[in-house]
């Protein structure tokens, strides 16, 4: 652009007008006006001190153990006799008819699962032998057997879950929580992600991102091997009294900016500036599994030094022992079409469960013992569900596998207010269709929001001349599933 020309559309604009109108304008007092209001906010100063929520919440804290591709959910909780009976057979036109799945075209063969069923715990609850840890925390799941989704392309459904959007640019889950909440260590984040297996979720970092709230309520990306964050560290040269001043100075530039413009991401530009400061000295300490006893890390199956699922369960229990609000796992690899031995329903199934199902259990026995599982909420689950039938391009294959289904999923919390040793909803005989007590994310989150302490219709967010939610218009608290 010709600087001269943008110079003169600089006079014209209102903020050049009201920043140049003087001293005793009604911008200038308009503008001090808001300083004081934000004065007046503790969390103008620090957007992370912890704060009330609508209502007593039962659920101080989340554990989010996303398995990101979709599990199973016939071959591990939704046992179907019938399914298995008619296994082989063509599926039903009545059902086939004006669907679209991802990979499936022309009339697939109905698939009873090859997995051995039983109940377990005092409920009863319908496990299969995939899962064999799982039994042993039978009574403490909430099981809801009817989850419903309205996207079948991970990504999308991802967002969804997450989001309450199926587009990249809403504030996830666990940052409408630390939006809402604050948190209770200010020398760690109040929300931190994990991952495992390798490969981020396909939902990319929208996933734990803010989205359009400050971006001081966004995940921060936590390692299990090396530095376990990225960029945290000094650089070389730098020592701590060097940092420090150099953040005085960073930090006294950006309350001019504040002073002047008031603009809410200079706030959070301090905060994270500050908080990335103590994060230095803290962050290792809470992240070095091998404190913890041997007894501890063969319960976890958790290796000191290496990345794992099972390294971040235990991580996830020390971050949240230590005040942290939202820890946000994700597991790759459970998208089990059966183009390989991999990603089978039998021999693939059974070595993904065994790397993931004793670290779960191991976690939510340890934070019984240690008296966190009543007020922390742990979430296990997948974006969608799989379908009764065989995937279209592996019909022909020995190896089993399901292609994406969003009608119908599982999933299961335990601790933090929800019902235990409880199952909820069901599907119809073949699976196809959720047959009672239909739960669609958007009734999941308000119901996470709910044990949080929000109505989630009040906690909202002004932006572009309307307020937002996670639950966008829609979600209703299911009350059966709270304690």
């Amino acid at each position: 652009m010709n600087p001269i020309l943008h110079d003169k559309l600089q006079l014209t604009t209102r903020r050049t007008f009201l920043g140049n109108a003087g001293q005793f304008s009604l911008g200038a007092i308009a503008l001090h006006a808001m300083q004081q209001d934000s004065a007046a906010m503790p969390q103008a100063a620090n957007p992370m001190l912890p704060r009330k929520s609508h209502h007593a919440a039962k659920a101080k804290r989340v554990i989010y153990l996303h398995m990101s591709g979709a599990p199973p959910h016939l071959d591990l909780f939704d046992y179907k006799p019938e399914l298995v009976k008619r296994s082989g057979q063509d599926c039903p036109d009545s059902i086939l008819k004006g669907r679209r799945f991802a990979f499936t075209t022309g009339v697939p063969k109905l698939m009873g699962t090859p997995r051995t069923f039983a109940r377990y715990g005092k409920a009863g609850m319908w496990m299969s032998d995939a899962c064999p840890n799982f039994h042993t925390i039978a009574d403490e799941m909430c099981m809801i057997r009817s989850m419903n989704t309205d996207q079948f392309n991970h990504a999308p459904a991802e967002l969804l879950l997450f989001t309450g959007h199926a587009r990249q640019g809403r504030p996830s889950l666990g940052s409408w929580a630390t939006y809402g909440l604050g948190t209770d260590n200010q020398d760690l984040p109040g929300f931190v992600t994990l991952i495992s297996s390798g490969t981020q979720p396909s939902g990319g970092q929208g996933l734990w991102g803010s989205g359009f709230i400050p971006s001081v309520y966004q995940g921060v990306q936590c390692r299990s091997k090396g530095d376990p964050v990225l960029f945290v560290s000094d650089p070389a040269g730098m020592n701590r009294e060097m940092r420090r001043k150099t953040l005085d100075v960073l930090n006294q530039l950006n309350q001019q900016q504040v002073a002047e413009l008031g603009h809410p991401e200079t706030v959070t530009r301090i905060a994270q500036y500050e908080l990335a400061y103590r994060m230095q000295a803290s962050v290792p300490e809470v992240m070095d599994i091998s404190k913890e006893n041997a007894a501890t890390l063969e319960a976890y199956g958790a290796k000191p030094g290496e990345a794992s699922f099972a390294n971040n369960c235990l991580l996830a229990r020390r971050l949240v022992e230590q005040g942290v609000r939202f820890v946000q796992l994700f597991d790759w690899g459970w998208d089990f079409h059966g183009t390989g031995p991999d990603n089978g329903i039998e021999d693939g199934l059974t070595k993904k469960v065994a790397a993931t199902d004793k670290p779960v259990a191991a976690l939510i026995k340890d934070l019984k013992q240690r008296g966190l599982l009543e007020d922390t909420l742990v979430i296990w689950g997948g974006e969608f569900g799989r379908t009764p039938f065989r995937e279209g391009r592996t019909a022909a294959s020995k190896v089993l596998g399901r292609d994406h289904y969003p009608d119908c999923f599982t999933l299961f919390m335990a601790g933090g207010g929800a019902k235990a040793g409880f199952d909820y909803g069901s599907t119809d005989e073949l699976g196809f269709s959720i047959a009672e007590n239909k739960v669609h994310v958007h009734d999941f989150q308000a119901t996470v929001m709910h044990l949080l302490g929000f109505d989630h219709e009040r906690l909202t967010y002004r932006f572009q001349g309307r307020d937002y939610r996670l639950t966008d218009i829609h979600g209703h608290v299911v009350k059966d599933l709270l304690a």
